[in-house]
C-alpha cells in the first residue's frame, strides 16, 4: 500500500536580504505515475512562516520523536525519517553549520498536538530537538503528520543558536507535503479513521502567503524507506 513516493530534496534558505548562490541537479526518479525528475537550488530564498500557537519548548534531545516520554506510548501512523542539512549562506556560500539547536514538532494521525490544550495536555509526543553535527546534520524519526481543520498537513521547525543561555539566532518555518503521497497515506490506518482533510495546501492561508519559489522550496517530496518514507532537508540560514 505504500508504493507511491516522490523522490527530490526539499531546499531552503532562510535571510533578510536576497541571497545568490549555485544550483545543483536534484534528478531522482519517482515510482509514482505523476511525478517527474526535478531541479533543486542547492541554496534558496525563502520566507520564515509563523510558529503558531503549537510550540513548546520542552528541551527534549533525542532523534525519535514519536514517544511520550511519560508514558511510553508510540504515536501510530507511518514512519517518516527526516535529514536537516544545515548550512550557513554568506557570501553567496554554504558551508555548515555545526552546534545549531534544531526543533520539530508537528499533529499525530488524529490532528493532535501534544502538551497543549485538548487531548494531548500533559504529554511530549512528537517533539524535540537535535544538535547539528560537525556536518551541520540533524536527523529525526517521526510519524507522517494528520491533518486539522483550516490548515493543510505540516511539519514545524525552529532553528536556534544560544549564547550561553541567550538565544543569538533564531528562525522558525515549516514544510508541507505533496497531497498524491498525502491521500495514499491518509487512506491508510489510523489516519482514515478522521476522513479526508478538508485544507489542502492550494488552500492553506500560510502556504499561500508564499511565492511560487517558496512553495517549491517548502514542499517535501517524500521517497519510500522501508514500511515508510523519508526525506531530506537542506536548510540554508544567514547567520548575523
Amino acid at each position: 500500500m505504500l508504493r507511491v513516493a516522490a523522490g527530490s530534496a526539499l531546499s531552503v534558505v532562510v535571510s533578510q536580504s536576497l541571497i545568490g548562490c549555485d544550483a545543483t541537479q536534484v534528478a531522482n526518479a519517482a515510482t509514482s505515475s505523476d511525478s517527474t525528475s526535478t531541479t533543486t537550488p542547492s541554496c534558496v530564498l525563502t520566507a520564515a512562516l509563523t510558529e503558531g500557537p503549537y510550540f513548546v519548548d520542552e528541551r527534549l534531545l533525542r532523534s525519535d520523536i514519536r514517544a511520550d516520554p511519560v508514558t511510553g506510548a508510540i504515536s501510530a501512523g507511518v514512519p517518516l525519517g527526516l535529514t536537516f542539512n544545515v548550512s550557513r549562506v554568506a557570501s553567496g556560500a554554504c558551508t555548515p553549520l555545526t552546534g545549531a539547536y534544531l526543533d520539530v514538532w508537528h499533529c499525530d494521525a488524529g490532528g493532535v498536538y501534544s502538551d497543549v490544550s485538548g487531548a494531548g495536555t500533559g504529554e511530549k509526543f512528537l517533539r524535540g530537538y537535535q544538535i547539528t553535527d560537525a556536518s551541520g546534520v540533524a536527523q529525526f524519526t517521526t510519524v507522517y503528520p494528520g491533518w486539522y481543520s483550516g490548515r493543510a498537513v505540516h511539519i514545524h521547525f525552529k532553528l536556534r543558536l544560544f549564547a550561553g543561555a541567550s538565544t543569538s539566532y533564531e528562525f522558525t518555518s515549516q514544510f508541507f507535503f505533496n497531497e498524491s503521497l498525502t491521500d495514499v497515506v491518509h487512506a491508510l490506518s489510523p489516519y482514515s479513521l478522521k476522513g479526508r482533510r478538508n485544507t489542502l495546501n492550494s488552500s492553506d492561508g500560510i502556504y499561500n502567503s508564499l511565492s511560487t519559489t517558496e512553495k517549491a522550496a517548502l514542499t517535501l517530496q517524500a521517497s519510500a524507506s522501508g514500511d515508510g518514507y523519508a526525506g531530506v532537508i537542506n536548510l540554508g540560514v544567514q547567520v548575523g
